[in-house]
């Protein structure tokens, strides 16, 4: 089962069924119809290849398959209701405090204004400060306290890190509308590049240690042209304003290729070798798992993720055959 796909609402109606053994019980304790009751009832047996509940007299009966499913299903949203009984205790127009977060400058242009403009009028006590992902390893500065929140993709993830998916993002070349080198020889922005014109490219290229690691070095040379990393900066601005001042090509996430785009008079277009999706997720400290602010905190970031759509430009350019992937 799809997760992304699946409504979590049918799961309360699957407990309701499971606690009242009748449709317009279960509806009544939901506050829901019976024809509603019936028809998730419907979308859950689609959903699970199962019946589920099937009638036995005046009562509907759990399957086996229902019944291995139960006790998890219950705890689980005992579980939700317990987290949601504190967040509701918790009043933002009366928190003080601060929060640090660690993350690249895609973080500090992209999302920071924005959260701190969406937590301002709610939370005005609130003090937020982002560090440079140059900092230094951010499981180390979890582990001293240094850091809240660390928001990027750890390939390696210790037992004491909890962490959140937050969106995906892919790569796209970008470069000067008036390159010379790809004058004549490139379609209309926002399509495939040309294989063997991206092969022949110079790249500028996002690297914290001049272009030994980072994600877009390491996804040149999983397509073998590693050697093409002509330009290694610490920042992705500075990347992209080295395609806009060069005939190099800029390796960018996506949604930092469409920000800066039209001040920089540059054009987008979808790489045409397979590379690795990249995936951002924002890590704590276990220790904060149950820390009412800290939970808070967590709920503001993705929720201003999702309302910024960084996942809606990530789908534009990943074209249809991987945005399912």
């Amino acid at each position: 089962m799809n997760l992304n796909s699946f409504d979590l609402n049918l799961l309360r109606v699957f407990d309701a069924l499971l606690k009242e053994r009748s449709v317009t019980r279960a509806g009544a304790r939901i506050g829901l119809s019976q024809p509603a009751v019936s028809a998730a009832l419907g979308r859950l047996r689609h959903a699970f290849h199962d019946e589920l509940f099937v009638r036995a007299g005046a009562q509907m009966v759990p399957t086996t398959r229902a019944a291995a499913l139960a006790e998890s299903v219950s705890e689980a949203l005992a579980t939700l209701e317990a987290a949601f009984a504190r967040y509701s205790m918790l009043e933002p127009k009366r928190l003080e405090r601060s929060y640090t977060l660690l993350g690249a400058d895609f973080f500090s242009m992209l999302f920071m204004p924005k959260f701190a403009a969406a937590l301002a009028p709610h939370a005005p006590g609130v003090r937020l400060r982002l560090i440079d992902a140059s900092r230094g390893d951010g499981v180390q500065l979890l582990r001293e306290g240094t850091v809240d929140v660390v928001l990027e993709y750890l390939s390696q993830v210790p037992g004491w890190i909890s962490r959140a998916r937050l969106f995906r993002s892919c790569f796209v070349a970008v470069t000067s509308r008036h390159n010379p080198r790809l004058r004549g020889l490139v379609p209309a922005e926002g399509q495939l590049l040309p294989s063997s014109v991206f092969r022949e490219c110079a790249f500028a290229v996002y690297s914290l240690d001049g272009g030994e690691t980072g994600c877009a070095v390491e996804a040149l040379r999983s397509v073998g042209l590693g050697q093409r990393a002509a330009l290694a900066l610490p920042h992705l601005q500075a990347t992209a304003q080295a395609a806009a001042d060069s005939d190099l090509v800029a390796l960018m996430p996506c949604q930092f290729a469409e920000a800066v785009a039209e001040r920089l008079d540059l054009a987008i277009y979808r790489v045409p070798v397979p590379m690795p999706f990249l995936k951002f997720e924002m890590y704590w400290h276990v220790r904060a798992d149950d820390d009412l602010q800290h939970a808070w905190l967590r709920a503001q970031i993705a929720e201003t993720v999702t309302a910024l759509g960084f996942e809606d430009c990530a789908l534009r350019y990943l074209g249809p055959e991987r945005a399912t992937a």
